[in-house]
């Protein structure tokens, strides 16, 4: 698999439910970020552990890169070396492949779903 090849992000099933009917999607902190933030395979558990722990009723989105409207920026915006991708522009919902339900396990800890994991090396 190519690793370029999809990005991904979290969010609540309701407010992703909420983009269907307008054929764009944007997360509530896009106001103020101006972005998408969104994360590689291998970021996807470490951003979900530190941001959402606890938290249910979240969906995991699989973009298609090749397919975004909006520009795809991988950068560090706090001074890390970690760059992590960032989708300038409304996510227009034909480029997401995917949406899976995205919850903590019984022990509150997030895992990538199996279908994924197999994809995630190390």
């Amino acid at each position: 698999m190519n690793p370029n090849r999809y990005v991904y992000h979290i969010t609540t099933k309701e407010t992703w439910q909420g983009a269907q009917p307008g054929g764009w999607y944007k997360p509530p902190a896009y106001a103020t970020d101006k972005f998408i933030h969104c994360s590689t395979l291998q970021q996807v558990v470490p951003v979900a552990e530190r941001l959402y722990a606890g938290q249910t009723g979240l969906v995991l989105l699989q973009i298609w890169t090749n397919r975004l409207a909006g520009r795809l920026v991988y950068e560090n915006l706090e001074g890390g070396a970690v760059l992590y991708p960032h989708i300038y522009g409304a996510l227009n919902l034909d480029a997401v492949s995917q949406v899976v339900p995205f919850q903590p396990g019984p022990d509150g800890h997030f895992a990538l779903p199996n279908w994924l994991e197999a994809e995630c090396p190390g």
